[in-house]
């Protein structure tokens, strides 16, 4: 099954994936926080198939905005939703794909901490669980 995104796909698609590692740097504020972006990140760079190739570039700055982890969450938790909704229309296989690929991200994002994730940061994992779910 081919598989077509417009340029807003594209970028709808980075926004939600980055932006679930974003917030989840967010719910680890503190000394790891730089970490948890990190180690979220490699981890969608990590990503093969379409999904690996739409997340090789992460979206620009001014593409993924947030004065409060609130506003940042209202953009992405309905990118995911979205991203979810589009790929399974194409190709459920890359739906997928995209959705274990964001779930190793943030899993691998809340790994950072000695022991079981902080419940700031399950709670996160958990709303973006149920974002990509939502579809």
């Amino acid at each position: 099954m081919s598989v077509t995104l417009t340029d807003q796909d594209t970028l709808t698609l980075r926004i939600a994936a980055y932006g679930a590692v974003s917030l989840m740097s967010a719910a680890g504020a503190g000394g790891s926080a730089h970490r948890v972006a990190t180690d979220g990140s490699i981890a969608l760079a990590s990503a093969t198939g379409l999904v690996g190739h739409v997340l090789a570039k992460a979206p620009k700055g001014r593409d993924l905005n947030g004065a409060t982890v609130a506003a940042l969450a209202d953009q992405v938790l309905p990118a995911l939703t979205a991203s979810m909704n589009l790929l399974r229309q194409q190709d459920p296989a890359e739906a997928g794909n995209f959705r274990s690929t964001v779930l190793v991200a943030i899993e691998a994002a809340a790994r950072t901490h000695q022991g079981p994730p902080s419940p700031t940061l399950a709670d996160m994992a958990r709303k973006i669980t149920e974002a990509l779910d939502a579809a």
